[in-house]
């Protein structure tokens, strides 16, 4: 009997540590401004812990996994032209025998909408990979809903 709950204690003391060392080192917010009555701009920014970045949208197959945004379809918006981000640090990563671009710290893209109501909700997803200098964390995705008001 007191094997029993000793290899039950150590199962759960096992269980507990490993889902207290889940890493979630990017934290995502959203900001929508509208521009006009009929056009928003919508933020989606992104906050890494130190240390740790994410991937450009713009990089070429056989790389890291790239940043991807995807809007869910509306009657009461559309997205207009590409989700933009600022200028990323470009370096030649050994790993990948390739130049990879990526953000540290935090990010903002930016996309624009077009509005068919005065109001909506721009919703979808955005796929991303976060690494540091030691792992790559497998590629994670987030909803996102996002008020236009």
């Amino acid at each position: 009997m007191k094997k029993i709950s000793l290899i039950l204690a150590f199962v759960l003391f096992a269980v507990i540590g490993a889902s207290a060392q889940i890493e979630k080192p990017v934290t995502w917010s959203y900001l929508a401004k509208k521009i006009s009555k009929t056009e928003a701009i919508i933020y989606l920014k992104a906050n890494m812990e130190e240390g740790w970045h994410i991937y450009s949208q713009n990089l070429k197959p056989g790389g890291p996994n790239k940043t991807v945004f995807s809007f869910a379809s509306s009657k009461d918006y559309s997205p207009v032209g590409k989700t933009t981000e600022p200028k990323a640090t470009t370096y030649f990563d050994e790993n990948f025998k390739m130049n990879v671009s990526y953000f540290g710290d935090k990010v903002i893209f930016q996309q624009k909408v077009k509005l068919n109501k005065a109001t909506a909700t721009v919703k979808g997803t955005v796929e991303f990979m976060v690494c540091n200098d030691k792992q790559c964390l497998p590629p994670d995705e987030v909803s996102f809903s996002i008020p236009v008001k």
